[in-house]
């Protein structure tokens, strides 16, 4: 469930972007440099939606950390700029389309431990 939810923003997160500038940022940068560059917006990003989680009532009703997907469905909206920050930096380093293919696969698949080991020590 919370993947086809998370999808169907994506897909709103993702039509809301536009292309890059055009300019390649990190033409001179190793993969490592563009990867440490891109990580602080995936952590920004994840971040939001982990605060958003511990902030929703409902989470002090959650008995399993690793069944917040509702919760974290519910809260990427109110992170929809910062996930966008993310998917055009991608973009920038990466080139054209890397961004969104990072979001809806690799991003997406992580996100729900990534947010459960964020408020994991979060006051319920």
């Amino acid at each position: 469930m919370i993947l086809s939810a998370v999808t169907g923003l994506s897909m709103v997160l993702l039509t809301s972007t536009g292309p890059g500038t055009g300019a390649d940022p990190g033409a001179h940068m190793s993969t490592k440099q563009k990867l440490a560059i891109v990580q602080n917006y995936v952590t920004r990003a994840t971040e939001c939606v982990a605060h958003g989680v511990a902030a929703d009532p409902r989470f002090a009703r959650s008995p399993d950390l690793h069944d917040l997907g509702e919760l974290i469905v519910q809260s990427v909206p109110s992170c929809a700029e910062l996930m966008r920050a993310m998917i055009e930096c991608y973009d920038d380093y990466f080139g054209a389309g890397a961004g969104e293919a990072f979001f809806s696969g690799p991003y997406l698949d992580v996100l729900p431990s990534a947010v459960a080991k964020l408020v994991e020590d979060a006051p319920r």
